[in-house]
């Protein structure tokens, strides 16, 4: 997992509540073994028609946000089901920061352990974030883990909250099998005397 401390990028709005994980990446796409090439399905339905058209007016098919690594969204961002893929696919699409007032749960949880920073913004401030994504062009934000911080240069300037467990975890780009192999040699040691242990009382 990629370390994260600060991120400057053009910001792209959804200017959607209840974004849920099967907007996010339909159930159709979950077969797949690997965690890669997920991000050509983000928003699957909503970034064509059934047909296979590209629907022009979706943020994502508008070439002023193309390459954003910021995502803006309204209240209650990854309801739904809790699938894993759906921070895979925002990952893999490009994006490493997702603001919205509010997320579901386990959503939440499923991103952190995926590098990528949720951040939490009041109703209002996100609704100044949306509006100048819309309206200004090239609107960049840069968000800072270490300082915990949002910011445009332009004036806004915010602070978030975050539990200082996933920040250590983001900061220094571990999930959950790199946190377990920061104490491998703990565990060859546990395992050697172990079956060392087991030897011994087979003889």
């Amino acid at each position: 997992m990629e370390p994260f401390r600060t991120l400057t990028s053009l910001a792209a709005p959804l200017d959607r509540a209840n974004v849920d994980t099967d907007q996010i990446i339909p159930k159709q796409f979950l077969k797949r073994i690997e965690r890669t090439g997920y991000g050509d399905f983000l928003f699957f339905d909503w970034r064509q028609t059934p047909e296979g058209k590209p629907i022009a007016d979706f943020v994502l098919n508008d070439p002023r946000y193309e390459g954003a690594k910021i995502l803006i969204a309204d209240k209650n961002f990854g309801c739904g089901s809790s699938r894993e893929h759906a921070a895979w696919a925002l990952s893999d699409y490009g994006f490493r920061v997702v603001i919205a007032p509010t997320f579901a749960d386990i959503f939440f949880s499923n991103a952190g352990k995926n590098g990528i920073v949720l951040v939490r913004l009041s109703d209002a401030e996100v609704a100044t974030l949306l509006q100048n994504a819309q309206k200004i062009p090239n609107y960049q934000l840069t968000v800072s883990l270490e300082e915990q911080t949002v910011s445009d240069g332009r004036g806004f300037s915010a602070k978030f909250e975050i539990d200082p467990f996933r920040k250590f975890c983001l900061l220094e780009g571990l999930d959950d099998i790199g946190l377990t192999l920061r104490h491998a040699a703990a565990l060859d040691t546990f395992e050697t005397k172990h079956d060392e242990a087991g030897w011994l009382k087979a003889k």
